[in-house]
């Protein structure tokens, strides 16, 4: 029997030690025990992310379906948030239900923690999704963190306090401060009276804390506390009412600010702009200008880093990436807003992103493939501040940033968000221009792929019209031929395919997709020999120039084709192969295609319980992608053999037994083992 393994979920790394908190601890647990929704609140800077990662770190095992965080603060569209958090859970569901639908058929029978982390700009959005998500999925609990209740009826707020001065606060301050200065010793009274005053100062906030630890590099603990004591009642804004530790950690931000070279506040400004993480070259290029050149950049930015102000980590690609907390950051905006600076970084922010869609779609049909997917991935929040920003201000610019990022919303399982960009584009700009056609078809690729086969077809009738590049004709042709291939009609798809296929454009996204289509209908056809013939060639053409998403469905099409031979080994051995490329790229419909074919092949080999076992783990995977099999009559013809066979070969009991298993497995693990050649006996 396969072992039912909890799920790990996708808590980050914690930063920094962690430093005290046990009674507050020790209460978040017993409130999660008993309550399905708590919120952490408090002023920024006094710890509740940490407290909640902690947290959930402590009691993970508690949830047998994982635990599992989404950092909200990059977000700025409410209408985003549902994708937001169904990402998270890697449910990028590809059907015409609502994001929110999505995730609360999803979560309906499973039991998690969600962690919503940062909702206080989103507040009225998160309490209506909570909400939703907690009527519809008994089992989930949520732990949220925000500066303010959501105001849910349901919810238990834990107001979360800061350090106590002479206790937590002293140790975080000692902590921080021999981290810069790592030979510092507190042995002297008087030093140890100094960093006392520091923490009662700074009312045992834990950013504002750490901020006043980097000054260390520089100035003594004594020559600290003076320096603050003398400095804090000029610098406090009393101008503005606020609660008095709010007031406290806007000072002390406020202060080590001012402590700040000219040039570190500037690019502390300038790089406040960014959503998520940035490196080196993201930072000159945003940053620099005026009286700070490009060449300055990486020295000003050390200083930031030393000051605290953006956080660094080495990324496991080798890369850099640097940012900085939500506090800072608002500090950093309000100051861009005092420079008269705002449009002119945001449109620089933009105009870095737009050229970086540009880059990664030419360069997506090659060897970088794979490194683009997950530097995309890494950036996704900046490419949605850069959208919004363009929509607002530039919307050819929006269109064309828009249509160009095709492969991210197809590829890479993002077709609700891409379908909502577009279709704001193409709004913003209703009239023709260059970058119509390719919006037009990237929207209707989106449809296409949600198995909306209707607007797929009238988009791709638009887009054969209009299209005078040869290569957005051939994915004209794709979208058009395949919209009427995937209902069911292989003669006509050819009809649409082959013109277009005629043309000698080379190795391109539109002559590989019209390529697949074309194997498609031939095997629709039951002209197996000659599928198999073209799909050998194209799975090798794709390989050659080191494509990998596209390659796979070559090498389904293979074990289609090998299946409907009566080669069940064949087949079972591309269909591995298309799953290993697909496991890369994160194609969950690719992977769920695939899991159905792989357990046809090993039913047919005579193994239903592997069969079975595949079809319960392909089941998980259907349901994040949404529309099962997307409504098209072979897709479904497969499964449902493969469980005709199976059920015949086991028995309905075994078979139903069999797939359960599969089912629980889940599809990260239930998809190693159907690479490594199938679950193993006795498992």
């Amino acid at each position: 029997m396969v072992q039912t393994v909890p799920v790990v979920g996708n808590l980050p790394a914690e930063s920094t030690s962690f430093i005290g908190r046990s009674v507050e601890l020790t209460t978040l647990d017993g409130l999660l025990e008993q309550h399905r929704l708590v919120t952490v609140t408090g002023p920024g800077g006094v710890g509740k992310s940490r407290l909640a990662l902690r947290t959930a770190r402590r009691i993970e095992g508690r949830y047998p379906d994982g635990v599992w965080w989404v950092e909200l603060s990059p977000l700025r569209d409410r209408n985003l948030l549902a994708a937001t958090v169904a990402d998270a859970f890697d449910v990028f569901d590809q059907s015409l239900r609502t994001a929110c639908e999505a995730l609360c058929s999803w979560l309906a029978d499973k039991r998690p923690l969600l962690v919503l982390d940062t909702c206080e700009h989103l507040i009225s959005a998160c309490g209506h999704l909570i909400g939703e998500l907690l009527q519809t999925s008994p089992g989930l609990t949520v732990l949220a963190t925000s500066r303010q209740p959501l105001g849910r009826p349901q919810e238990r707020v834990f107001p979360l306090e800061p350090l106590a001065v002479a206790g937590e606060a002293l140790t975080l301050f000692k902590e921080r401060a021999t981290e810069a200065v790592p030979h510092l010793s507190f042995a002297d009274p008087a030093r140890e009276a100094a960093a006392a005053d520091v923490c009662r100062r700074l009312d045992g906030i834990p950013l504002a804390l750490e901020l006043a630890g980097a000054r260390l590099r520089l100035w003594s603990v004594e020559q600290l506390a003076t320096r603050l004591g003398s400095r804090f009642e000029v610098l406090a804004d009393t101008r503005v009412a606020a609660l008095p530790r709010h007031q406290t950690m806007r000072t002390a931000i406020g202060w080590s600010h001012e402590l700040c070279e000219p040039l570190e506040r500037l690019l502390w400004a300038r790089l406040s702009v960014f959503a998520g993480e940035f490196d080196l070259a993201a930072a000159q290029h945003v940053g620099a200008g005026g009286p700070l050149p490009a060449c300055a950049v990486e020295q000003v930015l050390a200083g930031l880093i030393d000051k605290s102000v953006v956080r660094t980590r080495l990324e496991p690609s080798g890369r850099f990436g640097h940012r900085m907390l939500d506090t800072i950051r608002e500090y950093g905006l309000r100051w861009l807003d005092e420079l008269g600076e705002t449009p002119d970084v945001a449109d620089r922010h933009a105009r870095r992103f737009r050229r970086i869609a540009h880059e990664a779609g030419e360069a997506w049909m090659g060897p970088g493939q794979l490194d683009w997917y997950v530097r995309l991935e890494a950036e996704h929040a900046d490419l949605r501040t850069a959208l919004e920003h363009l929509l607002a201000t530039d919307p050819e610019a929006a269109l064309d940033m828009a249509g160009s990022l095709w492969f991210v919303w197809f590829c890479c399982g993002r077709l609700r968000e891409g379908r909502g960009y577009l279709q704001r584009a193409l709004d913003g700009c209703p009239g023709p221009g260059p970058y119509r056609a390719t919006a037009v078809w990237a929207l209707g690729m989106c449809a296409f792929l949600q198995g909306d086969f209707v607007m797929a077809h009238r988009l791709g009738e638009e887009c054969a019209r209009t299209a005078t590049d040869p290569e957005l004709r051939l994915r004209a042709a794709y979208l058009y031929g395949g919209s009427v291939l995937m209902p069911g009609d292989p003669e006509r798809a050819l009809g649409i395919l082959d013109p277009a296929l005629a043309q000698d454009t080379g190795f391109s996204a539109g002559r590989v997709l019209c390529a697949l289509a074309r194997i498609y209908a031939l095997t629709n056809l039951a002209r197996h020999t000659e599928a198999s013939a073209e799909a050998v060639l194209l799975r090798d053409e794709c390989a050659a120039r080191g494509e990998r998403w596209m390659r796979a469905y070559a090498d389904y099409m293979l074990a289609a084709n090998a299946l409907a031979l009566d080669r069940p080994a064949e087949a079972a051995a591309h269909a591995r192969a298309m799953l290993a490329c697909k496991r890369l790229l994160h194609d969950s419909f690719g992977i769920a295609i695939g899991l159905d074919l792989l357990a046809c092949a090993v039913t047919a080999q005579g193994d239903g319980e592997d069969g079975a076992l595949f079809l319960g783990v392909g089941q998980e995977c259907w349901r994040t992608v949404g529309k099962a099999q997307m409504g098209a009559p072979e897709l479904t013809a497969v499964r449902e053999q493969c469980e005709r066979r199976a059920r015949a070969a086991l028995g309905d009991g075994a078979y139903d037994s069999a797939f359960g298993r599969g089912v629980a497995t889940g599809l990260d693990d239930g998809l190693a083992l159907a690479l490594k050649g199938g679950f193993p006996d006795g498992s």
